[in-house]
């Protein structure tokens, strides 16, 4: 268990599609030899991005274009990212403009059939209860709400569906008032609640999907003032009562699921969990993992589906 944190915590960081400045003091204008490059992306991904318990070995560190890719190792998992020659920007990732739009285009096409259930030994019930477990500014939590929504919407009142939150925060203020609006949403305006959240998802703006999705502001309001710390504690110790360490968690009739993050894969997640399947479990639903974070279209590769923002240890 504590491999799979890691390796989450890892993508989480490595992955997440961003470029960040390394603190120099001053403009870098030296153009760094491979191996001050490789010194110096081990220097920086160490004592800035991962915990101190957890080293990163650079490998190498060679030069493409004008870019070094930098090859490292953490906890014996291998990693690809990128310094700038000047080593003042580190990128976690790379999109190779060669074959991403061939791969996105020789993606198949919805299809239920790709879609697998996962192995965990999942009770059956006649009414399924199925919880996902997120922050609302995860990345990972939201490709999850993403690919799962359609499928809750698929199953309607045959399933005891919810999106549920963690028991910590890691993204500052931002994520702590935004949970609190939501789980407001989610036990008083449950209606919107679905619509809400697949816009919070692809637009990243809460006042404009509030208005969007036709919120009513002082329920909101008095929610958020009165009882949202309430409703967020008792999600809280759910969460810690299912022995949630990271977002997303998919648990399903109190079983930790690992359904891929692809709305048909959520399905079939869900459906295998039924006495009798239902008809709405034949549904065609997307196969494609929805890219992480805020916004539209497709993770690239399929996506990874044991990435996420990991709980504190």
């Amino acid at each position: 268990m504590k491999k799979i944190i890691l390796l989450s915590l890892l993508l989480a960081l490595l992955l997440s599609g961003c470029s960040l400045t390394i603190p120099t003091g001053k403009i870098a204008k030296k153009i760094l030899k491979p191996e001050e490059a490789r010194a110096a992306a081990e220097k920086f991904i160490n004592e800035n991005l991962l915990p101190a318990n957890v080293k990163a070995t650079v490998k190498s560190a060679v030069l493409e274009g004008e870019v070094y890719n930098i090859s490292l190792n953490v906890s014996g998992k291998d990693y690809t990212s990128y310094l700038t020659r000047d080593g003042s920007k580190f990128f976690q990732n790379g999109i190779d403009t060669a074959t991403f739009a061939q791969e996105n285009q020789a993606q198949a096409p919805a299809d239920n059939s790709q879609a697998q259930a996962p192995t965990a030994n999942i009770p059956k019930t006649d009414k399924p209860k199925v919880e996902l477990f997120v922050m609302t500014y995860c990345p990972y939590g939201l490709q999850a709400e993403k690919g799962i929504i359609p499928a809750f919407e698929a199953l309607g009142n045959k399933i005891d569906a919810s999106v549920k939150f963690v028991h910590y925060f890691m993204h500052g203020d931002k994520e702590e008032q935004e949970t609190y609006n939501q789980v407001c949403l989610r036990e008083e305006q449950s209606a919107k609640y679905n619509s809400y959240l697949q816009c919070f998802a692809a637009e990243g703006d809460s006042a404009k999907c509030q208005a969007q999705t036709g919120i009513n502001q002082a329920k909101l309001s008095s929610c958020v003032a009165a009882k949202a710390k309430d409703y967020y504690k008792a999600d809280s110790a759910v969460s810690q009562g299912y022995g949630v360490q990271g977002s997303p968690t998919l648990v399903i009739n109190g079983a930790q699921s690992e359904a891929g993050r692809d709305s048909a894969s959520y399905l079939a997640g869900i459906c295998a969990a039924f006495n009798n399947a239902p008809a709405e479990c034949s549904k065609q639903l997307s196969s494609a993992s929805p890219a992480p974070g805020f916004g539209a279209g497709t993770a690239a590769g399929g996506g990874n589906a044991a990435a996420g923002c990991a709980t504190p240890q």
